[in-house]
């Protein structure tokens, strides 16, 4: 058995993050995200593996849990070897898992890491209260849900990779897979993988333009500049590829949303990202969409995106047809 000083069971309050998570004789991995869930199992295995490279790793499947597995999985071995045990799916468990939890945690195996994965949802809440009660670290794993989160995420990709990537091609490729995080994660690791040098916006474009211009964000960048054409032109390819009206409408919003808040702190003094709730370069590129616009044409771009947002969520007939309207009403709000 190697001998080491193991970590406490009982960290600061407050949960880490899948990324930063700590081995400790118990830890729960808790979240909606399945990527983050996959991948804070696996930081905790691999710190598992550098302080113990003989370590076991023990699956226990929660769904099919039977009264006594854990005590069976977590009992002295003969040869005295250290195991990592994983509980997968805690949030479809068996009944007979909390109360076999709630007894290991009063007396935790010292040759043992005890991992839980939880992936949302109100089943087991009894067993994710007495893990957190413990003291148990939590790796925080829901969904990353603000453009500006993503970006930092992708960023971290690449760094982790090795590779420098520019601002704007991470941008880009957040725009283009930023709906689902396990697409985007595999973008960058392919662009790391078939590329050398800098990853630059021009090579984004080239992996994954069609899906870049495909996106509500290219529709609302070309409305806001006031190139009616492209905007078009975006909006019946995104359409036309299988892109729904409603999201669309709701990127819209959100861009012209984006710019009433930074006008409204015009002569204030400005204000800082985190006041806006925004991230600094979504600032700058806020501040310079708006040296064509008035308060009155925004006002009336808003007005625009409101009435088809209703529309396209059933008060209309034709969807498609509301959301074209709404972009054609956006590029003439602009100043010529």
């Amino acid at each position: 058995m190697v001998t080491r000083a193991r970590p406490s069971s009982r960290p600061a309050a407050g949960a880490a993050t899948w990324d930063t998570v700590s081995l400790a004789p118990v830890v729960l991995v808790h979240g909606a995200e399945d990527l983050l869930v996959e991948r804070a199992v696996q930081r905790l295995t691999g710190l598992a593996r550098e302080a113990m490279p003989d370590v076991e790793v023990v699956d226990v499947e929660a769904s099919t849990y039977q009264s006594g597995m854990l005590a069976v999985e977590t009992s002295p071995s003969l040869f005295a070897e250290e195991r990592l045990v994983v509980v997968r799916g805690a949030e479809s468990m068996s009944d007979a898992l909390t109360p076999d939890v709630v007894e290991y945690l009063a007396a935790p195996a010292s040759d043992v890491f005890l991992v839980i994965e939880h992936r949302g949802g109100q089943r087991g809440k009894k067993l994710l209260d007495a893990v957190k009660a413990s003291g148990a670290p939590v790796a925080a794993c829901e969904p990353i849900k603000k453009d500006a989160d993503k970006v930092a995420f992708a960023a971290a990709e690449f760094r982790a990779a090795g590779r420098r990537a520019d601002a704007g091609a991470v941008r880009a490729l957040v725009e283009a897979l930023g709906s689902d995080l396990r697409e985007l994660a595999s973008a960058c690791s392919q662009l790391c993988s078939d590329t050398t040098g800098t990853i630059s916006e021009a090579v984004v474009a080239r992996y994954y333009g069609g899906r870049v211009e495909a996106t509500g964000f290219r529709v609302a960048d070309a409305a806001v500049a006031g190139n009616r054409a492209e905007a078009v032109a975006l909006l019946r390819h995104a359409l036309s590829t299988g892109v729904d009206p409603v999201p669309i409408v709701a990127v819209l919003a959100m861009k012209l949303r984006a710019l009433a808040k930074v006008a409204a702190m015009r002569g204030r003094g400005g204000a800082t990202a985190g006041q806006l709730g925004m991230a600094p370069w979504q600032i700058d590129k806020a501040r310079k969409d708006l040296q064509r616009w008035t308060p009155e044409g925004l006002a009336q771009a808003i007005t625009a995106v409101a009435e088809a947002d209703a529309e396209v969520k059933g008060a209309g007939r034709d969807p498609v047809y509301a959301v074209e309207r709404a972009v054609l009403r956006i590029c003439a709000a602009t100043q010529d």
